[in-house]
């Protein structure tokens, strides 16, 4: 086990500042045409191929980084540049998480690196969780897949919401309702391969933020897929909705369910691309606060501005020390039982919304309009505190688990 340091090694420094180059050269240049244009930013995603960043070989040296700091690090520094872009970089590593929390060794090897492509042919992949009446309330999933046995086929029926790459990936990873009678227990992950009949995108959301990321309705009628899509296969879902079962007539405890499995890994990163976008809003009102004269002084010799700007800088130290130390205990198999990875997610993305507000209020009429970007950096900042698991959801997470209470 790793020991938690605070301290980046030499490897680490050098991809910080090779993601950072990368961030400040080709993303931050692009980010307000792909913010107007509200499509998926295809060219940066290939630069990003191109280099190495946009990869199955990239991720999986951060993923398995035993000091648990490359994937917090790389997001931090790719938000910093501009969160539609790199959500458009970073989403299909959503999908692989799921793959890697549920999937076989068989079914990770066989479908991550479809989702990604390479270099020459950039794919993406989508994953599917949320649905219209669905939201934070998994248990309300409609969603459903009945197994064929005489095919070994699984058939799914249902509409997904909220889908990053919805519709246009390559390859879709959907959670979907096998056993009604369990609620949330009786989920289960499946993958749906490349132009799989019956797959299509619904509704294309027009966003107040990261624009840049294409977010889509996905919408499932009777679409087959193979018994080997099923992540962890046919024997372990039985087994595990087995003992749901048993629980359940027993009173037992909970079971985790696929979605939230793939959550509970990724919150700690969303709270680094919070910190990232926090910031990056915070460097744009300090410079601006040390040029920008009135009564003939710099604006950060009023207390009212540099007070501001010492608690902007202190609540995103705080937070990515809150990411970090998440960050370190998942990688190390340290069991989260403070919610340290809702922690981390709920105050980064409080501080996301906050520090680009108070940037605004700095930049004064200049921060609000698109000539500077704090304005697309506070529009950005607010979906950190709704997806994959709202705040409201991170602080019952949080109070169920010092409580000792079981999280439905």
């Amino acid at each position: 086990m790793a020991e938690f340091t605070m301290e980046l090694n030499d490897d680490q420094k050098e991809v910080r500042d090779w993601l950072h180059g990368f961030a400040a050269e080709v993303i931050r240049p692009a980010a307000a045409e792909w913010d107007e244009r509200e499509e998926t930013p295809w060219p940066v995603i290939q630069e990003a191929a191109k280099v190495g960043i946009y990869s199955l070989d990239f991720y999986a040296q951060q993923y398995f980084d035993p000091t648990g700091l490359g994937i917090p690090m790389a997001m931090e520094e790719l938000f910093w540049g501009d969160a539609g872009i790199a959500l458009s970089i970073v989403g299909t590593g959503l999908a692989a998480v799921g793959v890697l929390a549920n999937g076989t060794e068989e079914q990770i090897g066989t479908w991550i690196p479809q989702m990604y492509g390479d270099a020459g042919d950039v794919k993406v992949a989508a994953f599917c969780s949320s649905e219209p009446d669905a939201g934070s309330d998994v248990a309300s999933m409609r969603t459903r897949a009945v197994y064929d046995e005489a095919k070994d086929e699984w058939v799914l029926n249902g509409t997904k919401t909220w889908a990053t790459n919805g519709g246009i990936a390559n390859v879709h990873v959907v959670v979907a309702v096998v056993d009604p009678e369990l609620g949330s227990k009786g989920h289960a992950s499946f993958i749906v391969p490349p132009n799989t009949p019956g797959l299509s995108q619904g509704q294309k959301f027009k966003k107040h933020g990261i624009r840049a990321s294409h977010t889509a309705e996905v919408v499932l009628e009777n679409v087959r897929v193979p018994g080997s899509c099923l992540l962890g296969g046919k024997e372990k879902l039985d087994q595990r909705l087995a003992r749901a079962r048993e629980r359940a007539k027993a009173g037992g405890e909970r079971v985790k369910n696929a979605a939230m499995a793939t959550f509970e890994a990724s919150r700690p990163a969303v709270g680094a691309m919070a910190v990232g976008t926090a910031r990056a809003a915070y460097e744009e009102a300090l410079e601006y606060a040390k040029t920008r004269e009135q009564f003939g002084r710099p604006i950060i010799d009023n207390q009212g501005v540099a007070f501001q700007l010492a608690d902007m800088r202190t609540s995103i130290d705080a937070a990515r020390l809150l990411v970090w130390r998440a960050s370190w205990m998942a990688v190390n198999g340290k069991p989260f039982t403070a919610a340290e990875g809702s922690m981390s997610k709920l105050f980064a993305s409080e501080t996301a919304k906050k520090v680009t507000a108070q940037a605004i209020q700095i930049l004064g009429g200049n921060g609000y309009t698109r000539e500077y970007p704090v304005e697309r950096m506070h529009r950005d900042a607010a979906i950190y505190t709704i997806f994959e698991g709202t705040s409201e959801i991170q602080r019952l997470v949080i109070a169920r688990t010092l409580a000792g209470m079981p999280i439905r």
